[in-house]
């Protein structure tokens, strides 16, 4: 009777589990089990001029991997957040620039869900294919990006968090196809979010005039009006394509994109029929072709690495009053080359070079036609890689302002890591890093892996 009882759970779990139950001992193979796993977080920090706190945030992500019949597999990651302070995002988000579908779940003035993850993925004959919210990471940059452009951001810490934090999920079908030793990517992306930019009163909103367009004289009245966005899931959908391989000793890509621009463009109007002069800025969102590449090899302890990518079509603020739209229209290019050498134990010395260069410059555009910046990382691991010291600098050639990140790491066990940093800005305030320069901040937290 128990040995009838013991083949029957076994042949039900054969028939919800598919193949990973057997139906000879009702057991299910460790390799096809469900895995539910968290991570809670604490992250707290304060500004160090006022002694203000930017945020004191609780951060929850479960995560679950469930294998599925025919060696399919679903995978989820949720995110719960609350932040005690508001200062980063005040009230309410309400994400205009995010798809409906792919918006943040709010409560009140203070939390949110987000659905980080949801997909299925699997092999189709040779093809692997994954369909859901996902992330796609082109591009090997690190602070910066060059390539990585598939996934909007959301800025509402500028470029403080990490890529992987700070990129929006989109809803993708991607599909991955060997051509002899290469493997061809094809994305179809229905989801026209577009970047998450902090609002108005946010500790780090866009400021500079090279994101907002030039401050108007004073006496002009200067009305913003809603941005003219991107929001049917087909007509604006993004496709994009990139083959890579390896080829005598070079790990290479190249990929293309044709996708919205996600950063907003200022077009502009000026209104004098009302007597005083009056301007008018509604900002929108063009199509254009991203075309690029990425390249690395090891040489012994050093790595070189290096990404370009061509924007076809790129529209820049002017300082013109009588340009009719406030914006002029111009291709980009933009490249980084990065050295990484391995050459003392347990340490990491990396550099970079970015630089972007405007085709069609005007004296009058809001950037020069070559803007470059460096980057320095030193990161040394000690205690058998327990505690890890690190120090990050970003330095922008053009405007001469820039960041410097001094942060250490300690695990105090496999699921338990703690850390202290500081995120020190410099410069004017029409630079891109030097318009936070009042933000500077302490930043203390921990995370366990539940």
């Amino acid at each position: 009777m128990r040995g009838a009882r013991r083949a029957a759970c076994g042949a039900l779990m054969a028939i919800v589990l598919g193949p990973a139950a057997s139906a000879q001992d009702g057991e299910v193979d460790p390799a096809r089990e469900r895995m539910l796993t968290a991570t809670l977080g604490v992250e707290w920090a304060t500004g160090t001029g006022d002694g203000d706190a930017q945020k004191l945030e609780l951060r929850l992500e479960p995560e679950l991997r469930l294998d599925l019949p025919h060696r399919f597999q679903l995978g989820a990651i949720a995110r719960i957040r609350a932040d005690a302070m508001d200062e980063l995002e005040p009230g309410p988000p309400d994400q205009p620039e995010v798809a409906p579908y792919t918006r943040r779940l709010g409560f009140g003035d203070r939390a949110d869900a987000e659905l980080r993850e949801l997909y299925v993925q699997g092999e189709i004959g040779p093809a692997w294919l994954r369909v859901g919210k996902q992330q796609i990471v082109w591009g090997q940059a690190d602070g910066l990006k060059v390539l990585d452009v598939v996934n909007p951001q959301e800025f509402h810490e500028f470029i403080l968090p990490a890529f992987e934090d700070s990129r929006i999920p989109l809803w993708t079908v991607n599909t991955e196809i060997p051509i002899g030793d290469a493997q061809l990517q094809l994305l179809w992306i229905p989801d026209p979010t577009t970047h998450d930019v902090p609002p108005a009163d946010g500790v780090f909103a866009f400021r500079a005039p090279r994101f907002v367009g030039p401050r108007p004289p004073r006496g002009i009245d200067v009305e913003i009006e809603e941005p003219d966005r991107p929001d049917d899931a087909l007509r604006d959908s993004d496709v994009g394509a990139r083959l890579a391989g390896f080829w005598k000793g070079w790990d290479l890509s190249a990929n293309a994109l044709w996708h919205h621009d996600d950063v907003p463009i200022p077009f502009r109007t000026i209104d004098v029929a009302s007597g005083a002069p009056r301007v008018r800025v509604e900002p929108g969102f063009e199509r254009s072709a991203v075309l690029g590449g990425t390249a690395s090899s090891a040489f012994g302890n050093l790595t070189v690495r290096g990404e370009f990518a061509a924007q076809l079509d790129r529209w820049v603020p002017v300082d013109d009053l009588g340009d009719r739209d406030g914006v002029r229209r111009t291709s980009e290019f933009g490249w980084v080359v990065g050295l990484d050498w391995w050459g003392i134990p347990e340490t990491l010395l990396s550099v970079q070079l970015f630089q972007t260069w405007l085709t069609d410059h005007r004296p009058s555009m809001l950037r020069d036609r070559l803007d470059s910046d460096v980057t320095l990382l030193a990161r040394r691991h000690f205690r058998n890689e327990t505690l890890t010291l690190e120090a990050i600098w970003i330095h922008g050639l053009h405007d001469g302002d820039g960041l410097v990140r001094p942060r250490v790491e300690y695990a105090v066990h496999d699921d338990l890591q703690v850390w202290l940093g500081f995120d020190v800005f410099y410069g004017t305030r029409d630079g891109v890093f030097g318009e936070f320069d009042e933000a500077d901040r302490v930043v203390v937290g921990f995370e366990w892996g539940l």
